[in-house]
């Protein structure tokens, strides 16, 4: 099974089980921008645990899913993941926290069509906040690379005073500032 075809699988088990997700990480900025290789799906989830079977039943054919795993995500680090028995590859569940960033990232999500498939997933202007944050959480030059490269791409039509305002409230206004002025360039892959 390729990521493709993972990602279409997923997406019609979401769907299915009416569960409010957003695609993001890796698949979403290459959406949005120039794409590379990534060896895992990222979604964040809004799950109430009276939701958990529901999503248990759709995923448990194919996948290894830990139903333990699911509720010890209401904790810290608020994730779980499921790995796909037929490729080993693993899908990312975020739960949705209610920090001020998160929820707005989740309000602005945009419905678009996946080889296929409905899909929900996060703004151009969003996967570039969320790459810069998670680089300064833990530096990566992947998440600049990704960052850069959706800028790369949509640079005129991007909300700058939108990115603005959430670079100040994650505290990355510098870095948003070097990666929109093309002092920090995506890789071509």
């Amino acid at each position: 099974m390729t990521e493709r075809e993972l990602l279409i699988d997923c997406l019609q088990r979401l769907n299915r089980a009416e569960l409010d997700y957003m695609l993001t990480g890796s698949m979403v900025s290459n959406y949005w921008g120039i794409p590379r290789s990534t060896h895992d799906l990222d979604f964040v989830i809004q799950l109430p645990p009276t939701a958990i079977p529901r999503l248990v039943e759709e995923f448990k054919s194919d996948f290894h899913l830990d139903d333990k795993a699911i509720h010890a995500a209401y904790q810290p680090p608020h994730q779980f993941n499921a790995l796909d028995k037929r490729s080993a590859l693993k899908v990312d569940f975020w739960l949705l926290q209610p920090q001020p960033f998160e929820r707005e990232m989740f309000s602005r999500r945009l419905r678009v069509t996946l080889f296929g498939e409905p899909a929900y997933i996060c703004t151009a202007e969003d996967v570039i906040l969320h790459k810069l944050y998670w680089h300064k959480l833990t530096p990566s030059d992947r998440q600049l690379s990704d960052a850069a490269g959706v800028v790369a791409v949509n640079g005129t039509t991007l909300d700058r005073i939108y990115l603005q305002k959430w670079a100040e409230f994650l505290q990355v206004p510098e870095t948003l500032h070097s990666v929109l002025t093309g002092a920090i360039k995506p890789k071509h892959t």
